[in-house]
């Protein structure tokens, strides 16, 4: 009797906890905490959080062949649920304030300046290049297409990179404002915009058109990324598809959300995730981060002054791909300087090109390091 309960308790995961999976428990646990009390990208971080936790459960096994997770992983390892998620993200998105603001695009691509700077400080801290590619992209706030590239080119890092790319994402309205004011005066933030023009709906269902063909030609390796977000928001934008674009608006995008959120999460075993490997990843990624948003803002500094004093260059900050919280933060920002002053559209613009931008800096590097 005594050695048949001894045999129980040997075989309980209690007994098989090591130091590392508990920690990593109490890191599932804390992102649980910042999702559901303090509400930071709770869509996001709850499924991660709780796959962090499934992952490091003793002897439950469920990333191994056979386990629930290790089929549902095969979406993101076949570069499938990223592009879905985009193609919920187009048919949510209004292109109109880029349309109406074609110069908004160079603000979207000032902004991705952290990517590419990221990327040769991670070479120069002995990551491999594609390793250092995929820790860049963290700059671009953009965690699908974060996942897209590390899934091709170091599957092996997915786990930090994915969790510290969407923690930064959740972490934008702290992170971008000190940045923003510190690079700005009182003056340029009290600036008000001009209305935008109205966008025709001839314009809105050629763009998506017209980009997808453009961009795929230029970049085939971003089509996957560029040509889902364009689908999805020619659905949204015909007429003719209602509820095909409420689909991907809901039921579709939440479903890629909880499989991507759940099975990323779950590559944050112990093993892979607690080296001085990811300490670097989380430093280099707070560093993409802050680099390209001071991009977006400096380069709309620079358009303030071209422009005469007409552009309020803190819709640059907006440039990174978090859409639309990044807008809303330069919204924020503006208000607090002059409460008379409206940014949010505006803002709209650089942000939307934020993520046309994250998409072809990944299909530059898809095309350069050898995918």
């Amino acid at each position: 009797m005594v050695q048949n309960l001894s045999k129980l308790l040997e075989s309980t995961g209690l007994a098989n906890l090591t130091l590392g999976q508990g920690i990593m428990l109490l890191v599932a646990c804390f992102l649980l905490y910042l999702a559901i009390k303090k509400k930071y990208e709770p869509l996001l971080l709850v499924p991660i959080g709780f796959g962090v936790l499934l992952a490091n459960l003793p002897l439950a096994l469920l990333m191994e062949e056979g386990g629930l997770l290790y089929y549902l992983y095969k979406g993101v390892n076949l570069g499938i649920y990223p592009p879905l998620i985009f193609l919920g993200v187009g048919a949510m998105t209004d292109f109109g304030p880029l349309i109406a603001n074609p110069q908004s695009i160079l603000l979207g691509a000032a902004a991705q300046l952290g990517i590419f700077g990221t990327f040769l400080g991670a070479i120069a801290l002995g990551f491999t290049l594609p390793e250092a590619g995929s820790i860049g992209i963290i700059g671009g706030a953009d965690g699908p297409t974060a996942i897209f590239v590390t899934s091709k080119l170091a599957p092996h890092l997915l786990g930090p990179i994915a969790i510290a790319a969407y923690s930064y994402m959740a972490l934008v309205p702290f992170i971008q404002p000190p940045i923003m004011k510190a690079l700005t005066t009182k003056e340029e933030r009290n600036i008000v915009m001009k209305q935008l023009r109205p966008v025709s709906t001839t314009e809105k269902i050629l763009f998506p058109i017209m980009v997808t063909i453009v961009g795929s030609l230029l970049l085939p390796s971003a089509a996957a990324l560029l040509g889902s977000l364009m689908f999805g928001n020619l659905l949204r934008e015909c007429g003719v598809v209602e509820r095909l674009s409420k689909t991907a608006q809901n039921e579709l995008i939440n479903i890629i959300t909880i499989f991507l959120g759940l099975t990323v999460g779950a590559t944050a075993s112990a093993e892979s995730f607690l080296t001085w490997g990811t300490i670097k990843i989380v430093i280099l990624g707070l560093i993409a981060f802050s680099v390209s948003t001071m991009g977006g803002v400096l380069f709309g500094k620079l358009m303030c002054k071209l422009s005469g004093g007409k552009i309020n260059p803190l819709i640059g900050s907006a440039g990174v791909s978090a859409v639309p919280m990044a807008a809303r933060v330069s919204q924020r920002v503006g208000q607090e300087a002059n409460p008379e002053n409206f940014l949010l559209m505006h803002a709209m613009g650089p942000n939307v090109a934020g993520v046309i931008g994250s998409a072809v800096a990944a299909g530059v590097f898809l095309a350069t390091l050898g995918i």
